[in-house]
């Protein structure tokens, strides 16, 4: 009997300590606040000023998740995360309806990097974005037009490997390939993302590439309800930016950032070149009503300066130019000559406590030329409808809750 609890106490034992040396978390936080649009769409040529109640759009969408590892010895965990987004306000599931619209991925860790599968985010978004002020303190709606270099990670990339780099004094590194999954065609449908960051002292830089095959169904059309950019939340009447290039064969990103710190102060900038390639491709990337061929390109800089005036309360400045190519069109009468977007940002958080903060943040845009509809160009604030005229005003006031 004494042998038998003997043995039966080591057992609990080692149960209790196989457990102790692994970690389910579950982390989340909840953003909401008021917003002021001026010239928003009503009808074609008429705009009126909105006032709403926004969850989708603060300086870090809502969102809940699970992040787990277990210690499998030698060094090596196994890892996990599944994180959700989701609207405050109507309890609706974000990005297109996707349980785990955020991020779901499993893999290993090892003294060398982790190497993990499933729905992640590409090397632009972990490299240059976290450089650019959408993720410091512009909020999604302070991203660049349309967040047309995804910047600010309004798509995710499926169906994906990923590597990233343990940190070598400062120097970071990573991939992502996303398979394409059509039988006897390996590129077609394929995303790949390549970058390289480095973090010390004051100096902060990052740089990286993106190259998507079929984008209008492989990349924006990426979630259970998208049908690519015509067809889902980056239709012509919200996004006019790039929407009328769906029938591009390749999407194509290269980016770069760099910030500076001085005392309180930061300096940053980033810049990207975005490319629409082989514009015309209707059998196996979409639609083309305007019969766009070549390529359509966007030039974006973006020049900020954040300060913080009090252990509490951090300022932040920004300007953003994006220049839009001229694109050539087999059909009669259509000339388009790109578009320009001029926009400013100004933003002020607030931390009550180490989880919770009030913010407030103003952005102004004006638009020139002729976009992507073969349009006169219309201001175009991330993830707000189209204005009616070339220049929108926002104004937006939120509390965020971390737990």
């Amino acid at each position: 009997m004494r042998k038998s609890l003997v043995v039966l106490s080591i057992g609990v034992a080692l149960h209790e300590a196989a457990h102790a040396q692994s970690s389910v978390t579950l982390y989340g936080l909840i953003d909401n606040g008021v917003e002021y649009v001026s010239n928003v769409r009503v009808s074609p040529g008429t705009g009126k000023s909105l006032v709403q109640l926004d969850a989708s759009s603060g300086l870090r969408s809502s969102r809940w998740g699970l992040r787990g590892a277990e210690d499998l010895g030698g060094g090596l965990k196994a890892i996990f995360v599944l994180e959700n987004g989701f609207d405050a306000n109507s309890g609706r599931l974000a990005q297109g309806g996707a349980e785990f619209g955020r991020q779901a991925y499993v893999g290993i860790a090892t003294p060398y990097g982790s190497f993990t599968m499933g729905r992640q985010y590409d090397s632009v978004v972990d490299f240059v974005g976290p450089l650019g002020v959408a993720d410091q303190w512009a909020s999604h709606r302070g991203a660049h037009p349309g967040d047309l270099d995804n910047l600010h990670n309004s798509v995710r990339t499926n169906n994906a490997l990923k590597y990233t780099s343990v940190n070598y004094r400062g120097l970071t590194f990573g991939g992502v390939y996303s398979f394409g999954a059509q039988p006897g065609q390996f590129t077609r449908n394929q995303v790949y993302s390549l970058g390289i960051g480095y973090t010390r002292g004051p100096v902060s830089l990052g740089l990286a590439y993106l190259n998507v095959r079929n984008p209008n169904v492989s990349f924006f059309g990426d979630n259970p309800n998208g049908g690519g950019v015509a067809a889902n939340n980056l239709a012509v009447s919200t996004n006019p930016v790039f929407s009328g290039y769906a029938s591009a064969h390749a999407y194509q990103v290269i980016a770069a950032g760099g910030a500076y710190t001085i005392g309180a102060a930061a300096l940053g900038a980033t810049y990207s070149n975005t490319k629409f390639i082989g514009l015309g491709d209707t059998a196996t990337s979409g639609p083309d009503p305007l019969r766009y061929t070549g390529s359509a390109v966007f030039n974006n800089a973006e020049f900020s300066v954040r300060y913080q005036l009090t252990p509490a309360l951090l300022l932040g400045a920004a300007y953003d130019f994006t220049k839009g190519s001229s694109v050539s069109s087999s059909l009669p009468g259509v000339a388009n000559t790109g578009a320009k977007y001029h926009q400013f940002a100004l933003g002020a958080d607030y931390s009550l406590s180490h989880r919770t903060d009030v913010y407030l943040l103003a952005i102004y845009q004006k638009a020139s030329g002729v976009d992507s509809s073969g349009q006169q160009a219309v201001a175009s604030i991330t993830g707000v409808t189209a204005a009616a005229r070339n220049h929108a005003v926002l104004v937006r006031a939120g509390l965020r809750v971390y737990f």
